[in-house]
């Protein structure tokens, strides 16, 4: 297997990857999304609510707020199924207070956390809007989870792959540039007496230029057992720390069928 990473920051990774089938590439994806532990609000204790906004559409919003989850901040944390406690603690929890009053609109970057490492991802997420004398006071207590049990859980907000791309063209294109026009993503130029591929990896496979080609010049096709794999997150921890738990996820379920079989 071989892995080249062409794109990577702080939210977004994008990589080929060669020698694998799609259900690796699938269970890559399915693992990134729901099997990574990221921390989300869970429990809301509303002291005061005089706004507008129902305490449960209140208590949904600040729930969907990403918080900053990498390893490094809440490696200490437990999953709140490894803890003893009823609900939370200090051991499977952080806590937050919150508290304004109107006028004003209130933002992610309001959320007070206990531990101030914690903290969302981005502060300027507007949460409610007070008009006069209207009060909010809350303290909203956030845990580790899954994607497969909430959305708030997904570290990710886009996730998925495609086969690498495989463009033939053949001598008898006579270099119309009926293709260069019709083609959606910019793959293909024109050079001299020819059509010159540009940027192979921005096709996707729609096969436009070849169904416009009368002389059938052009031909799309892909690789067996390539793919081109590509990663957005809510910014929560980085995306390449987001791969290596869900390739963990995947050793550790693996195991576990093979411990299965052998009858362990």
């Amino acid at each position: 297997m071989d892995v080249v990473v062409n794109k990577e920051n702080n939210t977004e990774i994008k990589f080929t990857i060669d020698g694998v089938d799609t259900s690796f590439v699938n269970a890559l994806r399915r693992a990134s999304m729901t099997e990574v532990p990221k921390l989300a609000i869970e429990y809301i204790r509303i002291v005061t609510n005089t706004s507008r906004m129902y305490d449960e559409m209140l208590a949904h919003r600040l729930g969907l707020i990403p918080l900053r989850s990498n390893e490094k901040i809440v490696g200490n944390l437990l999953m709140p199924e490894e803890c003893d406690c009823d609900k939370y603690c200090a051991k499977c929890s952080v806590s937050f207070t919150l508290k304004k009053q109107g006028p004003c609109v209130v933002y992610s970057g309001d959320l007070v956390p206990s531990d101030p490492e914690i903290k969302p991802v981005y502060e300027n997420i507007p949460i409610i809007k007070l008009e006069e004398d209207e009060k909010i006071e809350l303290e909203a207590i956030a845990q580790l989870g899954l994607g497969k049990k909430h959305a708030k859980w997904r570290p990710t907000t886009a996730c998925g792959y495609k086969y690498y791309p495989k463009i033939i063209i053949k001598d008898t294109c006579d270099n119309c540039q009926a293709c260069i026009e019709e083609c959606p993503k910019d793959v293909l130029k024109a050079n001299k007496d020819t059509i010159k591929i540009e940027n192979i990896e921005a096709c996707s496979l729609c096969r436009a230029c070849e169904r416009i080609c009368e002389n059938e010049s052009i031909s799309v096709q892909y690789i067996d057992n390539k793919f081109i794999f590509k990663m957005e997150t809510d910014g929560s921890m980085p995306p390449r720390e987001i791969l290596n738990k869900a390739c963990d996820s995947i050793i550790k379920k693996a195991d576990e069928i093979i411990k299965f079989c052998e009858g362990e």
